[in-house]
């Protein structure tokens, strides 16, 4: 999509989280652009730190209402009377014009069973709603965890997923598109250097490479910080070295009881915690292949690769076999 380029930035909030240029953000990018034109609900899903926020904004700048009210409502910790109110009171103003605005609802998956239920018989029902239909307000959600699990645990109902999930935007983690960090890096520090009124730093390759080989389980929001710490003291060096490995004690040493360089290291890391996360979704999953591919919130294929790449023990291969033949 053209337009795309030129909305990234007209907004500095938003380009640095959704600017990409590897396919899984080309096609997200793509999608968002289609989903914003309509009035359907959209599900926001990705691991914290990855851009939920900014999405939301995204959709509604794409949207036909770009130039009403966001009314964001926080559901974490939330109480159903609090949440009630809250409620009734964003759906009141954004309804009360001419076209309606857009009401975002972070963290949706915080609400306890209770709170659903106030905020399912408050919300507006789009299917019903006839004539209303235009004074409703645009509804985006957001969520770090795969709902479609909790409604199946009985954690979330059924009926409010369905109501607010009329499309599904899924966000990749860090780790799945580490063809952006170069630019989301360059994008922090200019971001950065020019809020502190300092000259914009650099980085040399070493350094480049060490946050491409970081897990990074906090995602952009993490790799922000640690480009802020950069411009902040000036010490590209202790910054980085903050960024330490996911297991430490699983350093290899070489032959001469050297440690191996930091690329090494942090790159043997990464792949074991990758690892770790999905043969942990797989036991969950009890080796379902296709829930694990959801529960880690990657394509059914992703998982496949990874499991050929990452290599599995042969304990564990012959598991993955005996359960599947079961």
């Amino acid at each position: 999509m053209e337009l795309l380029a030129s909305q990234y930035t007209a907004d500095p909030k938003i380009t640095g989280f959704v600017f990409g240029e590897g396919k899984i953000m080309l096609s997200l990018n793509a999608m968002t652009a289609e989903v914003a034109r309509t009035e359907i609900p959209v599900l926001v899903l990705g691991e914290s730190g990855t851009g939920k926020d900014a999405y939301a904004s995204l959709i509604h700048r794409l949207s036909t209402n770009c130039k009403l009210p966001l009314k964001k409502i926080n559901c974490s910790g939330v109480e159903p009377s609090e949440l009630l109110a809250q409620v009734n009171e964003s759906i009141h103003k954004l309804s009360n014009q001419d076209l309606p605005g857009t009401l975002y609802l972070d963290n949706i998956q915080e609400l306890d069973l209770g709170c659903q239920r106030v905020l399912l018989s408050h919300l507006p029902d789009v299917e019903g709603a006839g004539s209303k239909l235009e004074a409703c307000p645009r509804l985006i959600s957001s969520t770090s965890k795969n709902l479609e699990s909790e409604v199946e645990t009985g954690r979330f109902l059924r009926e409010l997923f369905f109501r607010l999930n009329g499309a599904c935007l899924r966000l990749p983690a860090l780790r799945d598109r580490r063809e952006d960090i170069p630019n989301l890096t360059y994008f922090f520090l200019k971001k950065h250097s020019s809020i502190l009124k300092k000259n914009p730093s650099t980085l040399n390759a070493k350094a480049m490479q060490t946050l491409d080989a970081y897990h990074w389980p906090g995602n952009i929001r993490e790799l922000e910080n640690a480009i802020r710490k950069i411009v902040v003291f000036g010490d590209t060096q202790s910054a980085l070295n903050d960024l330490r490995p996911a297991k430490a004690s699983n350093l290899k040493m070489s032959v001469n009881g050297k440690s191996e360089s930091l690329k090494v290291a942090s790159r043997a890391a990464s792949r074991q915690a990758e690892r770790e996360l999905i043969m942990q979704a797989l036991e969950r999953t009890r080796w379902n292949r296709k829930r694990a591919a959801q529960e880690l919130q990657i394509s059914y294929k992703s998982l496949l690769y990874k499991l050929k790449e990452i290599g599995p023990s042969n304990g564990e291969q012959k598991e993955v076999r005996e359960k599947n033949q079961r």
